[in-house]
């Protein structure tokens, strides 16, 4: 199937690992970061979603607009127009970041404190909004990408409709992380949304193979690489074929997005009695 993969696609498929097993770590290691625990971060995190048998939907985050039959209620129309515009902000600040990032081809020639990775890239375009994606308490095994998952998850963040520029997207299997030969390997890639166009078609940035790069993914066709008529590309190749398996697109591996402003929030305080 390889043979029919334009050339352009071809440094998305270099693709191969993301997300250092110690997610901690400030600084990268020589090459691309790759994890080295040989364990699976599903059975150390009981109950976190990482396998593809296991990722189920996940309920759309409010997108801010006024629901229907809610015309009268002022005191939601004017909390949903005061937080669009504050959203807008932060998501346009990361996405504008990570675009300032394309074609870098080691993130270590912009900054040492963050590995050589997807997550480092999600992790600086994030940083330029003042957000953290490594704060809280890691686990033994997990790699970054299922960290900074299981953050958004805490905080409510995750969500599989309406993605919006700065928002993450996450991917699972894009390569055989404990090299099995199966499709078993949960969370393993992660990018940045930088557009979203009319028609659903989102373009994203991530660190791939060979550097920072935009790939494109089309959830109403998830499976297609190719329009059949206007031969647009609706999904690139994100993980390359093997002895045992085909090569897979971006909407096939898609695990879902996460806003951003969920982390800029302060958390919900309960009412004193």
């Amino acid at each position: 199937m390889l043979r029919h993969v334009p050339m352009a696609v071809a440094a998305v498929l270099g693709l191969l690992a993301c997300g250092s097993s110690r997610p901690h770590a400030r600084t990268g290691t020589p090459g691309y970061a790759r994890d080295t625990s040989g364990t699976v971060a599903r059975s150390e995190t009981p109950g976190l979603v990482t396998s593809s048998r296991e990722v189920q939907p996940v309920e759309a985050e409010p997108s801010g607009e006024q629901p229907p039959g809610t015309a009268g209620r002022k005191s939601v129309t004017s909390r949903a127009r005061a937080a669009t515009p504050s959203r807008q902000r932060t998501g346009e600040r990361i996405a504008r970041r990570a675009t300032e990032l394309v074609g870098v081809t080691s993130l270590r020639s912009v900054s040492s404190a963050v590995p050589d990775d997807c997550t480092g890239l999600v992790r600086l375009a994030y940083s330029s909004a003042g957000i953290d994606l490594m704060a809280g308490p890691g686990r033994t095994g997990e790699n970054g990408v299922t960290h900074i998952y299981r953050t958004m998850r805490r905080r409510g963040a995750l969500h599989r409709a309406k993605p919006r520029p700065g928002d993450l997207v996450f991917f699972r299997e894009t390569y055989d992380r404990d090299n099995d030969g199966r499709r078993d390997d949960g969370l393993t890639h992660v990018g940045v949304v930088e557009r979203v166009e009319p028609g659903g078609l989102v373009t994203f940035i991530h660190r791939g193979g060979k550097g920072v790069a935009r790939s494109r993914m089309h959830l109403r066709w998830p499976a297609t690489h190719r329009a059949r008529a206007s031969r647009e590309v609706l999904n690139d190749y994100l993980r390359r074929a093997s002895r045992r398996h085909r090569a897979y697109v971006t909407g096939e591996l898609f695990a879902g997005f996460a806003s951003p402003e969920r982390l800029t929030a302060p958390p919900a305080v309960s009412p004193s009695r």
